[in-house]
């Protein structure tokens, strides 16, 4: 197999791996790393610039990206399509080390928190020992990292968190969690996009729609992103709901 080119300066070690017969894994680290996932979003940006042919979707995880492609694209050559695509991936990631960090956008999304939006704020605040206006001042203090998107389309894992709000999930889940919920489970905080199942601690609720299926770009929210949660009450909450997206 051909020798790993060197890493760019300050980037965690890139491999490269078949998965299945039409995606290839980028590994670029392990774990939940603020540095990984900026090396991350920088090759996936540098992926959709050159547009390789063939590639017909990237998707960014915390420290991996599946390349998807058309193995007929790649076939032809003196190696195997995802051997062809593996060396144009590596000689992209030589370059890398040259190439900014696309700049990240800053959404701030609204929320109403707590009573029968935020079912389990309570909970969340008795387990932290604070009140519950303190987890919500903790709560919208950060900026978060948009690390990844899934579980389901439009769902934002988030970085970030404050350690000292920091929650298990629930013991048993819901069986229906209302779309826009916002909740906490470990050192991550999220919002359900759509209504389904979920065993997050509910802490609030947005209006914002984050999946809008019918829409050119459907996700509010893209990897690489930074985000902030916006306080609000229950009437600037319905007052949104009703102007819709």
């Amino acid at each position: 197999m051909p020798t790993q080119p060197p890493a760019p300066a300050g980037a965690s070690t890139l491999r490269v791996e078949a998965l299945g017969d039409r995606a290839l894994l980028v590994i670029l680290g392990k774990g939940i790393d603020p540095g990984v996932n900026d090396q991350v979003h920088k090759l996936a940006a540098l992926l959709r610039e050159r547009r390789l042919p063939g590639v017909h979707d990237l998707v960014p995880a915390y420290a991996t990206i599946a390349v998807h492609y058309d193995p007929a694209v790649w076939s032809g050559g003196k190696v195997p399509p995802h051997e062809a695509l593996r060396r144009e991936i590596l000689r992209l990631w030589k370059s890398a080390g040259s190439a900014p960090l696309p700049n990240p956008r800053l959404v701030e999304i609204p929320v109403c928190y707590g009573g029968a939006f935020g079912p389990d704020l309570a909970e969340v605040a008795a387990l932290c020992a604070l009140s519950e206006e303190e987890v919500i001042t903790r709560h919208t203090a950060v900026s978060y990292r948009v690390y990844m998107i899934g579980f389901s389309p439009g769902f934002a894992y988030l970085g970030g968190l404050d350690a000292t709000i920091a929650a298990p999930r629930r013991a048993t889940p819901r069986t229906a969690v209302p779309a826009g919920s916002v909740g906490i489970a470990g050192m991550q905080t999220g919002i359900y996009p759509l209504a389904s199942p979920g065993g997050w601690q509910i802490i609030g609720r947005t209006p914002e729609h984050l999946f809008l299926p019918a829409q050119e770009h459907p996700c509010l929210l893209n990897p690489g992103d930074r985000l902030r949660f916006v306080p609000i009450d229950a009437e600037a909450f319905q007052a949104c709901a009703v102007e819709g997206p």
